[in-house]
């Protein structure tokens, strides 16, 4: 029978029985035919959860006649039909101890040692070695060797991501790879917008496995690339590509845009992982888009039971750090807190921290919760697991002790001990840009007339640093900074750089709104100077004439 009309027909059968009744029919077939039979008993009987009717199939008398032949003649099959063989057998879950796959497995050993096999046969061979043995496979790295003398440019991109697949599992052999990665990545930045939502993603996570920090115009085009096809990722395969930006510090603007109008219409459907995903990328990434966040809100209100602890904390700690409220709010810390009630033992304590202290940064208050944070034995599990009570550990603490000291009077429980507090926070996100601070420094040089009417980066009592300092007396006269006595009023400037904003954003970092919070409420009168708002002021007198209004408004 032509090998075109035999595949025409076998694809249009949709059982095993169908498929033996129609085998039998005929009286001769070719090995590739006969491995494109057993491919296709593979696609209609094996699902998920593996072999529907092993019985049926794996007793049938054709089935095993089959078999017979290719474990007996395997050194008479062409390439293509016994690697198809290999792939539709493995496929089946056919022990891979048998003589059968033990007999194709050495035929394709034997053609590879000798190089009889295409890129297409190599790639065939390394795919079924994946499947049976994962990176144990001695074999595997033969095959990548011969792949390094051939001619890339020509592969498919099919061939391509295999390639890509066999380097991830031979990662511990070292640099001997690179110099075939490197030709690897700069041809596939000429094939990027062929590649499939699948095949994306297999890059994109082959790049992290193999730490190919220096590929970033192939990562750039990736996630350009990933923009069209994020309505046809499966939860898994955008999980995989929001972690592989995360790791290669990478953001697209259209990529954000992109998962603006696709998450909140799939967010109910999604698998808690991948919303989990979403929102970790969105805060290591400081994007606040509250199209995304409303939506999570909404979702975590109706379905958090179903999520794990660390899910939870993913999904709740960027509202904090990002200094949001959404409009269900109330609804959303109300779950929150329900949870907490029932599952606060589950929690890692480092994670429970993490969770807590997002909370008070957004003035969401856990104070039902607090007993057991300052307890000393909650204390000695954070310190005996990694990274134990570091800075930013200790100034998380510290944060939570002071806001219940300064707005939450009512709170009678245990406090945080002296030793536990840091004597000054650790920012993480909200450092000062030295930049900016200068330019004001020199604007108020020019206003003040003197330098020692104001300090910068003032060391307080309450642990924060105040970024510049002035005193007042009485009438509102401005007093040297050194001087003690007599001090009426205290302005706090807070210069606040690009950095303490979301990006693309007027909205403050959490860790900045609860430090000018804290400082208003110690005393201070807090005075925000924006990079937004001195950006494009490009002299002194400019700049004197704006602090002058914004210091001294009724003067």
């Amino acid at each position: 029978m032509d090998e075109q009309l035999f595949f025409k027909k076998l694809n249009s059968l949709g059982t095993s029985k169908e498929i033996f009744d129609f085998l039998s029919s005929l009286e001769i077939m070719s090995d590739i035919m006969a491995s494109g039979a057993l491919q296709r008993i593979s696609e209609v009987e094996v699902d998920n959860s593996g072999l529907k009717n092993p019985e049926e199939v794996l007793g049938n008398d054709v089935f095993r006649a089959l078999c017979f032949q290719f474990e007996f003649e395997s050194s008479k099959l062409s390439n293509t039909g016994l690697l198809n063989a290999l792939q539709a057998l493995i496929k089946l879950r056919i022990d891979p101890q048998s003589t059968l796959m033990a007999s194709l497995l050495s035929e394709g050993e034997e053609r590879l040692g000798k190089g009889q096999l295409t890129v297409k046969n190599l790639c065939a061979l390394g795919e079924s070695l994946l499947q049976l043995e994962g990176s144990s496979s001695a074999v595997l790295e033969r095959i990548v060797n011969h792949m390094k003398n051939r001619d890339i440019e020509k592969w498919s991109p099919r061939e391509i991501v295999m390639t890509y697949k066999m380097l991830q599992m031979t990662v511990g052999e070292g640099e001997q790879f690179q110099d075939l990665l490197n030709r690897l990545n700069n041809v596939t930045l000429t094939l990027v917008s062929q590649l499939s939502p699948k095949f994306t993603r297999i890059i994109l996570n082959s790049l992290v496995v193999l730490h190919q920090t220096q590929a970033v115009s192939l990562v750039a085009a990736l996630c350009k690339h990933s923009v069209k096809h994020i309505p046809y990722f499966t939860g898994d395969e955008l999980v995989n590509v929001l972690q592989a930006f995360l790791y290669f510090g990478h953001r697209e603007q259209i990529f954000t845009e992109a998962l603006e109008t696709h998450v909140p219409k799939s967010v109910f459907t999604m698998h808690p992982q991948t919303v989990s995903t979403v929102m970790q990328y969105c805060c290591q990434k400081m994007i606040l888009s509250k199209p995304i966040f409303d939506a999570v809100a909404e979702v975590f209100i109706s379905d958090a039971d179903g999520f794990t602890t660390d899910q939870i904390a993913d999904c709740i700690v960027p509202f904090g750090i990002l200094n949001y409220q959404p409009p269900s709010a109330s609804s959303l810390f109300r779950k929150l807190e329900t949870i907490l009630h029932s599952r606060l033992s589950h929690f890692q304590p480092h994670t429970l921290l993490n969770l807590l202290h997002s909370c008070v940064l957004i003035q969401r208050y856990p104070v039902n919760f607090l007993p057991k944070i300052f307890s000393p034995y909650f204390l000695q599990q954070l310190q005996a697991q990694p990274p134990g009570l570091d800075r930013t550990v200790a100034s998380q603490l510290t944060q939570l002790f002071l806001t219940i000291s300064l707005e939450c009077p009512f709170y009678e429980g245990p406090k945080l001990l002296p030793k536990y507090r840091v004597k000054k926070f650790f920012r993480r996100h909200s450092s000062l840009d030295v930049h900016l601070l200068k330019r004001v420094k020199t604007g108020l040089l020019y206003l003040l007339k003197k330098r020692k009417y104001f300090t910068s980066e003032v060391s307080t009592p309450y642990f924060y640093t105040v970024d510049i300092e002035i005193k007042l007396d009485e009438e509102g006269f401005v007093l040297p900074a050194a001087q003690c006595e007599e001090v009426h009023r205290r302005i706090a400037l807070c210069i606040d750089g690009q950095n303490r904003f979301c990006i693309n954003s007027h909205n403050l970092l959490g860790e900045e709104a609860i430090k000018q919070r804290h400082l208003q409420l110690l005393g201070y009168e807090v005075v925000q100077i924006p990079f937004y708002e001195i950006e494009s002021l490009q002299n002194c007198t400019k700049m004197a004439e704006y602090l002058r209004k914004k210091i001294f408004p009724h003067t």
